[in-house]
């Protein structure tokens, strides 16, 4: 299986499943601003792989330092499931209480709302509602602006993974944000060397043909950051 290389020049920095914690997602951006003034004329990438909302205390918070640090660096926002779900639901109120099995009454609570613990239909359309209301515009930009998928060198970042034995060029964007056992079990080559999230591991997974990075960090309080250059792959 070859060694992954990100061209000559570009430094990588990847983060994927903040689940809301704004306070270990601003850690990590100290962490990273204090080794960008050791890299002198490299290319510094920031790569983020989806889930920014649900489950964790404050996604509010955590999509505008996202935000905020787009504007100042390079940055890749991906999509993850807990994104798209959102989207469904302010879409479609129905599948509201899908979404409050997947951490959902937490971004409501961020987002200044108090929904009850067993809502009715109407009150479920109405929670919705607000909730649109209440995403300031630059917010909804930039959900409707994340992409499924970012190739740079022989790496292909992604939040859940891929589909072994389909080109990573015809994947589906459902298996990039959904895809669990039949991409982990898979120990064969992708065509790329694959980042992803998604899946809860206790610590940072490196593997001959991806990189599980998803630390599980509104469980645990662990946010890995991923930095990449060249061959080297340092998780922190």
């Amino acid at each position: 299986m070859p060694k992954p290389r990100l061209p000559n020049g570009i430094r990588i920095y990847a983060i994927s499943d903040v689940h809301g914690c704004a306070n270990l997602l601003q850690q990590m951006f100290t962490v990273i601003d204090k080794d960008l003034t050791t890299i002198g004329s490299m290319r510094p990438i920031h790569v983020f792989l989806g889930d920014y909302i649900d489950r964790g205390p404050d996604s509010y918070r955590t999509i505008e330092l996202l935000i905020e640090r787009g504007r100042k660096h390079e940055s890749v926002f991906l999509k993850g499931n807990h994104e798209e779900f959102l989207l469904d639901v302010l879409k479609d109120p129905a599948q509201f209480d899908q979404w409050k099995q997947f951490g959902g009454l937490q971004t409501l609570t961020s987002y200044g709302l108090k929904p009850s613990l067993n809502p009715s239909a109407a009150e479920q359309a109405e929670l919705v509602q607000e909730l649109s209301a209440r995403i300031p515009l630059h917010q909804h930009r930039f959900f409707q602006g994340l992409r499924p998928r970012f190739v740079c060198g022989d790496f292909f970042f992604v939040h859940a993974g891929v589909r072994p034995g389909v080109p990573l060029a015809r994947q589906q964007e459902h298996d990039l944000l959904w895809i669990r056992e039949e991409f982990l079990r898979s120990e064969a080559y992708f065509g790329k060397y694959i980042v992803h999230g998604h899946t809860p591991v206790q610590e940072p997974d490196i593997r001959p043909n991806r990189v599980n990075i998803d630390t599980g960090a509104y469980a645990t309080g662990n946010l890995t950051l991923l930095t990449i250059q060249g061959h080297s792959l340092l998780a922190l």
